[in-house]
């Protein structure tokens, strides 16, 4: 095995985090690929990865060199495609994350139009709600909500969401509807801990409020639910609720206490040097997410357009 397919053979090892998935992945045989890494860190004359009978992790000349090594791979590749006659047939796997709900909602969606329009390609997601290390991990492309660090990531912003407190009809009936942030106290509150982690909630106006939720999740379906069955009122980002707000199934309040909007980014690592593909994919989220408005815009849902 030369020396660029013993890389592939490292970074699928690396990747899929053993050397019988990675030989299922490239179609050999788990030994053919034992043999290639150990050719290459022969060749290199270091330890890429440390070996287990359970587990394989990169060593720290591992994770620098899988870097480097990928980043090879995507140029060949380019240089293959460009060779063959345009960037249109675009080839390889791109790797994708973002948070649980909106990558289920509206990155999916794009994602699947990408490879209809392009055969070639396979797509990789991984949607939690954390905040992912595209180089660890593995990823290209990641589209975040909220103010990002300083870091070397090159970001596009595309937009906007809303951090929106609401409750369902019934529950408003019962319990009134609160008119400034204070007004919480007296009543019931459902907290989603992925936006609102601690027990204090913020307003415009640096308004601030500590609240004693009855009930904490870290999963917005989960929060929406009980949101929904009348438990109180919570704090959602808009997209998250779109839909119920629109249908009147849920109710937003405290509208003119909203603190400023959330911005929304698609985010990649490599800069100009991103791989066809990547700079591809990132073009279509780009333009879809732009595209895409709630029909609840300016009452409480969906994103807003940069």
């Amino acid at each position: 095995m030369d020396r660029f397919e013993s890389m592939r053979a490292f970074v699928a090892v690396a990747t899929s985090g053993g050397f019988a998935s990675a030989a299922r992945q490239l179609g050999l045989s788990p030994p053919a690929v034992t043999r290639a890494v150990a050719a290459l860190e022969t060749r290199i004359g270091t330890r890429l990865l440390n070996r287990t009978t359970r587990v394989v992790r990169l060593t720290d000349a591992g994770e620098r060199f899988l870097a480097d090594c990928r980043r090879i791979i995507a140029e060949v590749e380019d240089a293959e495609a460009a060779a063959a006659g345009s960037h249109r047939d675009l080839r390889g796997r791109i790797g994708v994350t973002a948070s649980a709900m909106f990558g289920r909602l509206h990155v999916t969606p794009i994602a699947l139009d990408f490879l209809r329009l392009h055969p070639g390609v396979e797509i990789r997601t991984l949607f939690v709600d954390r905040v992912v290390n595209l180089l660890e991990e593995g990823l290209d492309v990641a589209v975040r909500i909220g103010h990002l660090p300083d870091s070397s990531l090159t970001a596009v912003r595309v937009g906007s969401v809303r951090r929106v407190v609401c409750a369902s009809p019934a529950y408003l009936a019962a319990r009134g509807t609160p008119q400034t942030p204070g007004d919480l106290t007296a009543h019931d509150t459902v907290a989603f801990s992925g936006l609102t982690p601690a027990r204090e909630w913020s307003f415009a106006a640096s308004a601030t409020v500590s609240l004693a939720p009855r009930f904490t999740t870290n999963l917005p379906d989960v929060a929406i639910a009980s949101v929904l069955a009348g438990h109180g009122l919570a704090m959602l980002l808009s997209y998250m609720v779109a839909s119920e707000l629109e249908e009147g199934q849920l109710i937003a309040v405290l509208t003119g206490w909203e603190p400023l909007p959330l911005p929304v980014h698609v985010v990649h690592g490599a800069g100009r040097r991103a791989s066809a593909r990547v700079r591809a994919f990132v073009d279509h989220a780009v333009a879809g997410l732009r595209r895409f408005q709630s029909p609840v815009h300016g009452a409480g849902g969906g994103v807003d357009p940069a």
